[in-house]
């Protein structure tokens, strides 16, 4: 069984920075990719960054310059540097990751992890 658990949220300030990590646990041959996703309130979930297994990354327009992604191999850990925070930033952060086992390719979701940004 293959868990995503994210972590690293929580309130900060206007123009702060936080970090969210995403361990990947289980039994597994290969992370394809690692996506994080947002969901904020009365809003449909959106794309924010891809990492794929080559290390190539894809950021949506808005978070550009503000938000980085980078992993941990090692750990199977990837990770959302996320600075100069908005407002509009406040959500509930997910991690979706697509894994490799016995030759097939199934993806999953993290239980999400809120952030809270104030002014």
């Amino acid at each position: 069984q293959v868990q995503l658990v994210e972590s690293g949220g929580g309130l900060v300030q206007d123009g702060g920075s936080l970090r969210l990590s995403c361990t990947v646990s289980g039994t597994f041959d290969n992370i394809e990719y690692m996506r994080w996703h947002r969901q904020a309130p009365g809003k449909q979930r959106e794309f924010l960054v891809l990492m794929s297994r080559d290390g190539s990354t894809n950021y949506v327009d808005f978070v550009k310059g503000r938000f980085t992604i980078s992993r941990d191999n090692a750990n199977n850990t990837v990770y959302l540097q996320m600075n100069n925070l908005k407002l509009d930033d406040t959500a509930v952060y997910f991690c979706n990751g697509a894994v490799r086992h016995n030759g097939g390719v199934r993806t999953y979701w993290g239980q999400g992890t809120q952030v809270t940004v104030s002014s």
